[in-house]
């Protein structure tokens, strides 16, 4: 064999496959399906980083694999294409979005086709292309028609840096997650789909898949239901009442003082002159603060009274009434009855500002006024009325029952996920198809129109609205209903719409009448297996199991998750820090892949550390991974020098035994994604080889099961590496791709051993160990240990008082 020429092989092997149309899926056939699907890409920058590598690489080695397995392996490839980082960096570089984009996602197929990976390019799709697009905008008619998108003024977290509005999800402590500026609150007209009618169901479809415990306590953290009792408060003096959630209705006796949000509609209605210049002020103040800072645990409450008062319906009290910047009006009733006997928050806000404190849970029935801090826990209720005396957990229900009778309120379920807001100030997103008459009002573009497509011509000012608003000969259109003068809406929308179906489009990517093959689709989804990043908890992954539960309840779709299964990959960092190009300290793929070809670049990524905790870059451990790959080619030239023709049987059983055990610990790892111990089972049997090899003459060695180990190593390796195993495939003489050959299997009985090894202790300290035949008699175990060369020089010229031999397992020599 010549020597490894990766650079040659690899080309050789990419160029077959894509002219034998290797990866190119059936989808006709589902029987077997098995439906692979990494996250899709950003294309905002012109060339893939290492973590792109470590997404793609390791969950193609899987696939590969399963295909080995027998699987009918869809793994497709697209482009998120659309959002703030590709148009910020066109804006950078000076060109159309539309044009940057296309180059950038030009450069990156072709590096993902370096990579080795079985996509099928004839299913690759791409958000930012009118052909995509157009479907994603009747998505949103689907929702409007159906009552699940609505339009509304609200406050919202506004970047100024970036220009546009931003989910909640994306202000990270009180900064923009893409810029890191500080986010303020503005009030805009804005579009939002209804998540929050699919509450329950979100929650309820969490038991059923096979997710990541941590990322399943996210989605119901950020959905946060909440059972309690919703109260009425009557205004003192006048008709208004205020309603207030609560989960502790037990604590009613100890309501002190009631808290509006800012916003809430009562505030001016209930605000006394003498106050009104104090509250004007503070809610100025109040709409620099995003919600995240406003309800941070770590922020100084404050607040001010308004000059009125309410009054608790279980005991008749006047209590006095505060605004304050921790409630918030789109939470809840945007009201919270103060507790601050029971209820940390309260406790601090009232003695900052010296309101009563009142005690009515107590742990014991006892009352410890005046209390240092505010008790949490159940216990026992006091000062309650006639609940007093009752345990506060059933007291929660027997209070509820109690406002029910009287009219003072009832029970009720709350939660703390809110609409979607996907309205965005941006040019390079899916125009939202609506327009705007000033006699009809809000009319949806015609499914016919579809789709509504980006003008080319725009101004990027940077002053916040959006730049399609410059355009008027675009903005300007005929009202689809009386044909007069339209306003298109100008807005473009969340670019986690775009990602919400791509798993449906891909399996029939042009498809011109329809967003997706309804029967193909029922056949081929849910997807199996979904990798991608845990930061998308509650985003992407919420936003998609939302799309898919509206599908099927209206009859799309037969299935109601989108993910089956799904697998988080971990960070990779250099030298044990994050990279970052600040930092300077960003790994180039490019640089490595030219040293040493793409399959010992991914091979050593897998085998850096655990896949869903990432590993550190080192450039010896990489260096390492090309030795073992050039050792291992080496092994088929010796092979294929030494030409071995026995057929002894003893000392191959050794490797036989390594073999059979490779083959199913490999096979148990990789269905696991536990990359790094798989390569550990395949460096093993090439150790067991080489000491076969070396150490049994070539005219003894026997062929043919070395013949069968050779085909093994080389099954075992191709996910990995699969152009060194496609080359060596053919060099050893098979036909065809190793990827349409079986994955090996292993034998049960081929892993027992006639001989095992023991641990020799002497005072139950371990000195050696000593290979007996399994199963051996204490008397034969004994006297091998003491014949050990070891163990002598421990024992000699002492009493032996006593041998414990614990059987097929260790040997104790107790001494003097």
């Amino acid at each position: 064999m010549a020597d490894l020429n990766f650079k040659s092989i690899e080309k050789k092997w990419q160029k077959i496959w894509d002219e034998q149309g290797l990866y190119k899926t059936n989808l006709t056939n589902a029987e077997k399906k098995l439906y692979c699907l990494v996250m899709f890409l950003y294309p905002s920058g012109d060339r893939l980083h290492i973590g792109h590598w470590w997404n793609y690489g390791p969950t193609d080695t899987w696939a590969r694999f399963k295909r080995m397995q027998g699987f009918n392996v869809f793994e497709p490839m697209g482009y998120d294409a659309f959002g703030l980082p590709a148009e910020n960096y066109a804006i950078k570089v000076g060109v159309h979005p539309a044009i940057s984009t296309a180059q950038n996602i030009s450069n990156i197929r072709e590096q993902l086709k370096a990579l080795g990976a079985m996509y099928d390019w004839d299913n690759e799709i791409n958000t930012s292309s009118p052909e995509y697009y157009k479907w994603t905008q009747w998505f949103f008619l689907l929702l409007y028609k159906n009552k699940l998108a609505y339009r509304k003024k609200a406050p919202v977290n506004w970047c100024p840096s970036c220009a546009t509005v931003l989910a909640n999800e994306q202000v990270v402590d009180g900064s923009c997650e893409r810029c890191d500026s500080e986010v303020s609150q503005k009030d805009l007209e804005q579009w939002f789909f209804k998540i929050t009618d699919y509450a329950d169901k979100l929650l309820e479809g969490l038991d059923r898949i096979d997710w990541p415990e941590k990322t399943k306590s996210m989605q119901r953290n950020w959905i946060g239901r909440s059972e309690g009792a919703l109260v009425k408060f009557q205004i003192d003096g006048g008709d208004d009442v205020i309603e207030v959630f609560t989960t502790r209705p037990d604590t009613l006796w100890g309501v002190t003082y009631m808290v509006l949000a800012p916003e809430h509609p009562l505030v001016s209605e209930l605000t006394q002159p003498e106050h009104k210049v104090a509250v004007e002020t503070y809610i100025k103040q109040t709409r620099k603060l995003t919600e995240i800072d406003r309800t941070s645990t770590e922020k100084e409450k404050t607040g001010v009274f308004i000059g009125s008062y309410c009054v608790n319906p279980v005991n008749g009290e006047k209590v006095p009434v505060w605004i304050a910047d921790y409630v918030l009006g789109s939470y809840g009733t945007g009201a919270v009855m103060a507790v601050p006997g029971h209820d940390t928050r309260d406790f601090a806000f009232a003695t900052q500002y010296q309101l009563p404190i009142r005690e009515v849970i107590s742990l014991d029935g006892q009352s410890r006024i005046p209390l240092k801090e505010a008790y949490t826990e159940p216990g026992t209720m006091i000062n309650s009325g006639p609940f007093t005396g009752e345990p506060s957990k059933p007291g929660i229900s027997k209070v509820i029952a109690f406002l029910e009778e009287k009219g003072w309120g009832g029970s009720k379920v709350t939660y703390k996920l809110r609409d979607w807001l996907i309205s965005r100030q941006r040019y390079w997103g899916a125009p939202i198809p609506m327009i705007y008459c000033d006699k009809c009002g809000a009319v949806p573009v015609p499914e016919d129109q579809l789709p509504v497509k980006l003008p080319e011509e725009v101004e990027f000012s940077g002053s916040g609205e959006s730049p399609l608003k410059t355009n008027s000969d675009w903005v300007n259109t005929p009202c689809p209903e009386c044909g007069g003068a339209g306003r298109r809406e100008v807005d473009t929308m969340d670019t986690f719409v775009c990602s919400s179906w791509y798993y449906l489009r891909f399996p029939n990517p042009n498809l011109d009448d329809a967003p997706f093959n309804k029967d193909l689709i029922d056949q081929w989804l849910p997807v199996d297996q979904y990798v991608g990043g845990a930061e998308h908890a509650v985003m992407h992954l919420l936003y998609a199991r939302f799309f898919t539960k509206v599908l099927n309840d209206l009859g799309y779709i037969k299935f109601d998750e989108p993910f089956s299964r799904l697998m988080h990959q971990g960070v990779i960092t250099n030298s044990g820090v994050k990279m970052s190009k600040s930092k300077g300290n960003v790994i180039n793929p490019d640089t490595y892949i030219r040293d040493y070809g793409s399959d010992i670049f991914r091979m050593y990524l897998m085998f850096m550390g655990a896949y869903t905790e990432g590993g550190d870059w080192s450039d010896d451990g990489i260096h390492g991974m090309n030795r073992f790959v050039n050792r291992f080619w080496r092994l088929f030239e010796m092979m294929e020098e030494n030409q071995p023709i026995g057929n002894e049987t003893k000392a191959i059983q050794d490797v036989e035994r390594v073999r059979h055990n490779s083959v199913k610990m490999l096979t148990h790892d990789l269905d696991r994604f536990q990359f790094n111990t798989s390569i550990s089972r395949i460096m093993e049997l090439v150790n067991a080889m080489y000491l076969y090899i070396q150490n049994v003459p070539a005219d003894q060695q026997n062929r043919e099961i070395l013949n069968e180990i050779r085909d093994t190593l080389i099954q075992l390796i191709s996910p990995f590496t699969p152009h060194l195993g496609e080359e060596l495939w053919e060099r050893t003489g098979h036909s065809g791709s190793v990827f349409n050959a079986s994955w090996p299997e292993w034998d049960e009985d081929k892993l027992k051993t006639d001989t095992i090894t023991l641990a020799v202790q002497v005072n139950g300290k371990l000195r050696s160990n000593i290979e007996v035949d399994l199963d051996s008699e204490q008397s034969i175990v004994e006297a091998a240990a003491l014949a050990d060369h070891k163990i002598k020089k421990y024992v000699e010229g002492k009493q032996i008082l006593r041998v414990i031999v614990v059987k097929n397992k260790l040997v104790n020599l107790v001494v003097q």
